[in-house]
């Protein structure tokens, strides 16, 4: 048995007080020993570096932005933070090989890109504004919800407000030039985005449509082509559902989304080289609105906490059929939402 160490980023609207510990027993799936190991207000999303150094989403007052954070002790300390006035990311990204952090801002609709200085702090090299809207109640502006790297090093940034997918070659310094941008169905409302293990295919989730689309990605200009199309929810799902994040598998045999409302994990089988999704699984939660989820490092289980329930649930997964069974479900992390293995 390995006990391996997980963290949860969280709202703090209610109980939470930021960002927490557990240990992971990789043969059982269990879940224990939750602890605070930052106190922030509303981290809601990290990303930890191979320097291990974590950089989480902040709110301070009036302003939001990105605390670097030495993960190395406990409590975690502070190395330096880069806040500016108006609301707080929703994701953040890493650059190992160029040394860069990138956040997403869903309300500002803006890109930000930072170097990691020598200590781990941040220093803001570019911010990159998108303009439009999209005709649902919640796409009244731009909205970006997602900014991380492709296959081959471009940054693809995901628009929920535009219906957007938007791709930049960046500079060594951080300075991001578009190349691309691929419009979805309107009223898709993309969220999320994660590529085939080739890089050929691209798998594009929209929050506000509960759709996963098979995009082309075309490695020679950045571009995207749209392939295929399904529901994360069954068609007799009448009731409000925001599909959420996207995990695939190491294989490539299998695509995990989780969606809120409906409350499940839905499953899906990829063929024909990863040009085709085939829905075969949705399994319930056991809580409300799941929202991250994860792998263990040898992807036996996935973990998912939800939000609303302040529970976590662990799913034994087969690495065959890809089919999820409950493992736990009453491990208890307040209003979490982002998970993340630390080994």
């Amino acid at each position: 048995m390995t006990v391996r160490h997980v963290l949860f980023g969280t709202y703090t609207k209610k109980t939470s007080k930021g960002i927490y510990e557990a240990d992971f027993d990789d043969q059982t799936g269990q879940l224990s020993n939750a602890k605070d190991v930052f106190s922030a207000t509303n981290p809601t999303y990290f990303a930890l570096s191979k320097a291990n150094k974590l950089y989480a989403v902040d709110k301070r007052g009036d302003q939001g932005g990105v605390a670097a954070l030495d993960n190395s002790k406990r409590p975690m300390t502070e190395i330096g933070a880069n806040m500016s006035d108006g609301s707080t990311p929703a994701y953040i990204g890493v650059d190992e090989e160029r040394q860069l952090v990138f956040a997403g801002y869903y309300h500002r609709g803006t890109v930000e890109s930072y170097k990691i200085q020598a200590d781990g702090s941040l220093k803001l090299q570019d911010t990159w504004q998108n303009e439009g809207s999209g005709p649902r109640p919640e796409q009244q502006s731009s909205h970006v919800h997602f900014a991380n790297l492709t296959p081959d090093n471009r940054l693809v940034v995901v628009d929920l407000g535009t219906d957007e997918v938007v791709t930049f070659d960046v500079a060594d310094d951080g300075k991001l030039t578009e190349v691309a941008r691929y419009e979805a169905t309107t009223g898709f409302g993309p969220r999320h985005i994660r590529f085939s293990k080739d890089g050929h295919y691209a798998y594009l989730l929209g929050e506000l449509s509960s759709l996963l689309s098979v995009l082309k990605y075309n490695k020679e200009d950045g571009t995207f082509d749209h392939l295929m199309t399904a529901s994360t929810i069954p068609t007799d799902w009448d009731d409000h559902n925001g599909a959420a994040a996207i995990r695939v598998s190491a294989d490539n045999r299998f695509i995990y989304t989780s969606n809120r409302g409906h409350d499940t994990i839905a499953v899906f089988k990829v063929e024909n080289m990863g040009s085709e999704i085939e829905l075969i699984q949705n399994i319930s939660v056991e809580g409300s609105f799941p929202r991250d989820m994860t792998f263990d490092p040898e992807e036996k289980f996935l973990v998912v906490p939800n939000q609303e329930t302040d529970n976590v649930t662990v799913f034994a997964r087969d690495e065959e059929s890809g089919e999820l069974t409950l493992v736990q479900e009453d491990f208890v992390i307040p209003e979490g939402v982002r998970v993340a293995f630390e080994d």
